[in-house]
C-alpha cells in the first residue's frame, strides 16, 4: 500500500449523454431481485430500521398530519375562549400555552415537516433515481423531528409548555420574566426539530444537484425540483440564525450569559433580528414547495405544458434572494431608523413581483389548455381565491403607516392564515389528491372530497375574512379576554362558529383519503396521463422506484411502452445483480453519468443517535448540565460507528451501467456525494457563524458605551495565545492539502496544539461571561471555534484509522476529501474569530 493517495477525479463531461439500451430482461424477475435488496425488514424491527425514502417521506407527511390535527384542536380551544368577551373556558396561563403551542406546532411540526416529507417522497421519483443521497440522514431527521415534537407535546400535557408566544420575544422569555422550563421546552425542543430541517435541506440539495437521470439538465428538470432546490437553499441559510438565537437565549436562561439583558450590555432586539432572519424567509420556505406542486399539477389538469418555464425559474431565484431582505418587515414598530424603514418597506412590496409572475404563469397555463375539473383542480382554485387575497393584505402591511396601525392586531392573524392556509394547505390538499393513487394504488371515491372542499372554503373565509375587520377595529391578538365591545363580540362569535365548520371540512377531507386507501378500486395505470417520471413506474410505486434508471430516450414520455422499457431493465444500471443498493450519480450542470453510489441498508443507527440527542435535551431541561455533557459521549461514539459504516468493502471494481459504459463507485471518485453533502452543510454552518458575528457587530454598534474595561485579560498574553491558535491552524490547513498518513498525523497534532491554546485562553485570560454581553459573545465564539477544532482533530484521527485499516490507498480516498474540506473551514472561521477577539482585546 502506498502512503500517498490520488483518487480518481471524474470530469464533468466524462461520458456522452446518449447511453445504449441494456438488453431486455424479465420485468418480474427484476422486480423480485430489486425488492429483496430495497425492501424494509419485516415486523417492528423493520419499522425501526427503515431508511427507504418512500417509507420515510410518508412517515414525515403522516406524522405532520397528526400534528396538524393537534394544532387544529388547539385552535378550536382558542376560538371557544374568544367566542365571548369574558370567556371562562381557559385561564390566562393555559390560554398562553395553547396559543403558543398552536403557532409552534403549525410552523415547526406541521408545515416544515410536511414539505420535507413531500420532497423526500417525490423528488427521487421525479428525477429518475432510486433514493435520496443519504438515506440514514433522512431517517435521523425523522426521528429527531418525532422526538422533538413529543417533548413539546409532553410539556403541554403536564402544563409546562412554552407560553411566551411562538416567536419567544425577549425580555418576556428570559429567566426573570419566565421562570420554570416553559421557555426552555421551546428553545431546546424546536432546536431539536431543526436538526431534521437542516438534514432534509442537505439531502434535497445534493439529490437535486447530483442524482438526476442522465441527460436531465438543470434547465430541463421538473419545476418542482427547482422549487425544492430554492427551498433547501433557504433552509440552509434561514434556519441557522434561529438556531444561533435559541442557543444564545438558552445560555442566558441556564447560565446567566447576558446576550439580551440591556443592564449588562445586551439588547432584546438582537433576538428579534435573529428570529426574523429566519421567520420571514420561512414564509417562502413554506410557500415554494406548495407552488412547485401546483406547477406540476396544473399543466396535467389542463392537458398542456407549463407557460413561462424560464420566467418561473427566474421568479423562484428572485424570491430566494429577496426573502432575506425582508426580516425587518416584522419590526416596523420597534424604533427602526426611517431610512431603514423605507428600504425594508420597498423590499416587502417588491417581493410581490416574482410571486405575481408565478400566479400569472399558472393562469396563462390554464388559459392555453383545457382545464378538467378533477378534485386537485378544486383545491388549486381555492388557492387562487385565498392566497391572492393574503398577498394583497401583505402588501398593505408592507406600507409603514398602515403597519403601525395594524401591527399585532387580529388583521395580522387573518393575513397570516390567508397566506399559509391559502398558499400551503390548499396546494397540499391538491397534491394529496393528485399523488395518492401512486401511494395507495387505489382510485378515489367521488363525492366526499368535493363536499369537503366546499365546507373548508366556506369555513375558512367565514373564520378569517371578517377577522380583518376585527383587527381594523382595534382588537389585539394574543389576548384571552376583551372588553364588552358589541362590534368585537359579534365578529369573534362569527369567527368561532365558522372555525368549527372549517374543522368539519378538514375531517371530511381526511375521511375521503382514508376511504380511498381502504375501499377504493385498484388503480394500475396513471389516472392523469402525466408526462413526468413520477408516473413512469408501477402503481403503487415499489421501494426501488425504477427497475432501471431513465435515460435521455425515456425523458418526457410515460407511454406504456416507456414504462415497460424501464421495468424490463432497458435503462441504465438495471436490477441489483450485485445485491447492493446502487444509485447513478451525475454531474451538476448537464447530468452526465459520473459514478455509482453504494447506499447503506436498513439500520437502527439513526434511531440510536437521535435518541441519544434526545437524552441530552431532556437532561438540559431537567437542569442536569453535567449529566447532559456526559450524554454527548454516546452521541460521539455513534457518529464514529456511523462513519465506519461508510467504508468500502474490498475492491469493488467498475460497475456496468450500460453496454457502452462502466463507472467507478463513490469511494474512488472526487467529488463524491459525501463531499457535496458536507459542502451543503457548511453553507448552514457558515450562516450560523455569520449570525454570531452579526450579534457581535450589532451589540458593538447598539451598546458601545456600555463596554467595560478588560477585567482579567492581559493584552500581551492574550495576543500570544490568539497568535498561536492562528499559526497552528494555518499550518494545519496547509499540511492537510498533502494526502499522506504523515501529513494527517501532523495536522492532528497542530489541531490539538490550537485546542490547548484555546482552552488556556478561555480559562485563564477571558473574562467571566456572566459579567457583560461582550464577554459572553467572546465565550460563545471560543466555544464555536473549539468545537470545530475538536471535530477536525477527530476527523484526522478517523482518517488515520482508515489508513491503518487499508481503506485509503492510491485508488480509494475514504474520508480524506471531507476532512480536508472541514479543516479548511475550521481554519477560516478560527482566523476570523481571532481577528475579532484580538481587535476587542486591543481596543479595550
Amino acid at each position: 500500500m502506498t502512503d500517498a493517495t490520488t483518487p480518481t477525479v471524474a470530469p464533468e463531461r466524462a461520458t456522452p449523454v446518449t447511453l445504449a439500451r441494456n438488453p431486455s430482461q424479465r420485468a418480474l424477475g427484476l422486480h423480485r431481485e430489486l425488492t429483496r435488496v430495497w425492501r424494509n425488514d419485516r415486523g417492528l424491527w423493520g419499522q425501526i430500521t427503515a431508511v427507504n425514502h418512500t417509507t420515510l417521506g410518508l412517515r414525515f407527511m403522516g406524522t405532520a398530519l397528526i400534528f396538524f390535527a393537534i394544532g387544529g384542536i388547539l385552535s378550536m380551544l382558542i376560538r371557544a375562549q374568544l367566542a365571548t368577551h369574558e370567556g371562562a373556558f381557559l385561564d390566562t396561563d393555559l390560554y398562553n400555552q395553547i396559543f403558543t403551542m398552536h403557532g409552534s406546532i403549525m410552523m415547526f411540526l406541521f408545515a416544515i415537516p410536511m414539505l420535507e416529507g413531500l420532497g423526500i417522497w417525490l423528488l427521487p421519483k421525479l428525477l429518475g433515481t432510486r433514493d435520496m443521497a443519504f438515506p440514514r440522514l433522512t431517517a435521523l431527521g425523522y426521528w429527531c423531528y418525532l422526538f422533538g415534537g413529543l417533548i413539546m407535546l409532553t410539556a403541554l400535557l403536564f402544563g409546562v409548555a412554552p407560553h411566551d408566544g411562538w416567536f419567544m420575544y425577549t425580555p418576556l422569555s428570559d429567566a426573570t420574566h419566565s421562570p420554570g422550563i416553559n421557555a426552555d421546552v421551546w428553545l431546546l425542543g424546536v432546536t431539536f426539530v431543526e436538526i431534521s430541517a437542516v438534514a432534509a435541506a442537505v439531502e434535497i440539495t445534493v439529490t437535486i444537484l447530483r442524482q438526476r437521470a442522465p441527460g436531465m439538465r438543470l434547465t430541463e428538470m421538473p419545476l418542482f425540483a427547482w422549487y425544492m432546490l430554492g427551498t433547501s437553499v433557504m433552509m440552509l441559510v434561514g434556519f441557522p440564525p434561529l438556531i444561533a438565537g435559541s442557543v444564545l437565549l438558552e445560555l442566558e436562561r441556564a447560565f446567566g450569559w447576558p446576550f439580551f439583558d440591556p443592564t449588562r450590555g445586551g439588547d432584546p432586539l438582537l433576538w428579534q433580528h435573529l428570529f426574523w432572519l429566519f421567520g420571514h424567509p420561512e414564509v417562502y420556505i413554506i410557500f415554494l414547495p406548495a407552488a412547485g406542486a401546483m406547477s406540476m399539477i396544473i399543466p396535467v389538469m389542463c392537458r398542456t405544458t407549463i407557460l413561462g418555464y424560464g420566467a418561473i425559474v427566474a421568479a423562484i431565484l428572485a424570491l430566494v434572494f429577496l426573502s432575506f431582505g425582508l426580516w425587518v418587515h416584522h419590526m416596523f414598530t420597534v424604533g427602526i431608523p426611517h431610512m431603514a424603514l423605507a428600504f425594508f418597506s420597498a423590499a416587502s412590496v417588491l417581493v410581490a413581483v416574482p410571486t405575481a409572475v408565478q400566479v400569472f404563469a399558472w393562469i396563462g397555463t390554464m388559459w392555453k389548455g383545457r382545464p378538467e375539473m378533477h378534485l386537485p383542480m378544486y383545491h388549486i382554485l381555492g388557492f387562487f381565491l385565498t392566497f391572492v387575497m393574503g398577498g394583497l393584505t401583505g402588501v398593505m402591511l408592507a406600507i409603514v403607516p398602515f403597519n403601525w396601525q395594524a401591527h399585532d392586531t387580529a388583521f395580522v392573524t387573518a393575513h397570516l392564515h390567508y397566506v399559509l392556509i391559502g398558499g400551503f394547505v390548499f396546494p397540499m390538499m391538491a397534491a394529496a389528491t393528485y399523488w395518492l393513487p401512486l401511494i395507495s394504488g387505489k382510485r378515489r371515491i367521488k363525492g366526499l372530497g368535493e363536499a369537503a372542499f366546499w365546507v373548508i372554503l366556506l369555513g375558512f373565509h367565514g373564520t378569517f375574512f371578517i377577522m380583518h375587520l376585527t383587527g381594523l377595529l382595534g382588537m389585539p391578538r394574543r389576548i384571552d379576554v376583551y372588553p364588552d365591545n358589541p362590534e368585537w363580540v359579534w365578529l369573534n362569535l362569527t369567527s368561532s362558529i365558522f372555525s368549527f365548520v372549517l374543522t368539519i371540512g378538514f375531517a371530511m377531507f381526511v375521511l375521503d383519503l382514508i376511504l380511498q386507501v381502504t375501499l377504493g378500486k385498484r388503480e394500475r395505470r396513471d389516472p392523469w396521463r402525466a408526462p413526468t417520471l413520477d408516473w413512469a413506474m408501477p402503481i403503487p410505486s415499489p421501494s426501488y422506484n425504477f427497475a432501471s434508471i431513465p435515460t435521455p430516450q425515456h425523458l418526457g414520455h410515460t407511454a406504456r411502452n416507456t414504462v415497460l422499457s424501464l421495468a424490463r431493465g432497458e435503462g441504465a444500471l438495471p436490477g441489483a445483480p450485485r445485491g447492493r443498493r446502487e444509485l447513478l450519480v451525475t454531474s451538476v450542470g448537464d447530468a452526465q453519468p459520473h459514478h455509482v453510489a453504494l447506499l447503506p441498508g436498513n439500520t437502527a443507527l439513526p434511531l440510536g443517535l437521535s435518541a441519544s440527542i434526545g437524552v441530552f435535551v431532556v437532561l438540559m431541561l431537567a437542569g442536569q448540565y453535567a449529566l447532559a455533557g456526559l450524554a454527548l459521549v454516546p452521541v460521539a461514539v455513534l457518529i464514529w460507528v456511523w462513519a465506519r459504516g461508510m467504508a468500502p468493502a474490498g475492491d469493488l471494481g467498475r460497475v456496468l451501467v450500460a453496454p457502452d459504459l462502466r463507472l467507478p463507485v463513490h469511494h474512488r471518485v472526487h467529488p463524491s456525494l459525501g463531499r457535496t453533502g458536507l459542502s451543503a452543510f457548511l453553507v448552514a454552518n457558515g450562516t450560523l457563524f455569520v449570525s454570531l458575528m452579526f450579534g457581535v457587530a450589532f451589540l458593538s454598534v447598539v451598546t458601545p458605551a456600555s463596554v467595560p474595561p478588560v477585567a482579567g485579560a492581559q493584552t500581551l498574553s492574550s495576543a500570544l495565545g490568539l497568535g498561536l491558535i492562528a499559526i497552528a491552524l494555518a499550518l494545519a490547513a496547509g499540511v492537510a492539502r498533502t494526502p499522506t498518513r504523515g501529513a494527517v498525523a501532523l495536522t492532528l497534532g497542530l489541531n490539538l496544539v490550537a485546542l490547548l491554546a484555546l482552552l488556556w485562553l478561555a480559562f485563564s485570560q477571558m473574562d467571566d461571561p456572566t459579567r457583560h454581553a461582550r464577554d459572553a459573545l467572546r465565550a460563545v465564539l471560543a466555544g464555536y471555534v473549539g468545537l470545530h477544532i475538536l471535530v477536525a482533530a477527530a476527523m484526522a484521527a478517523f482518517v488515520l484509522d482508515q489508513f491503518r485499516r487499508g481503506e485509503i490507498d492510491a485508488q480509494t480516498q475514504g474520508a480524506l476529501s471531507a476532512w480536508q474540506l472541514w479543516q479548511g473551514f475550521t481554519t477560516a472561521v478560527a482566523l476570523i474569530s481571532v481577528v475579532v477577539l484580538g481587535a476587542q482585546v486591543v481596543l479595550s
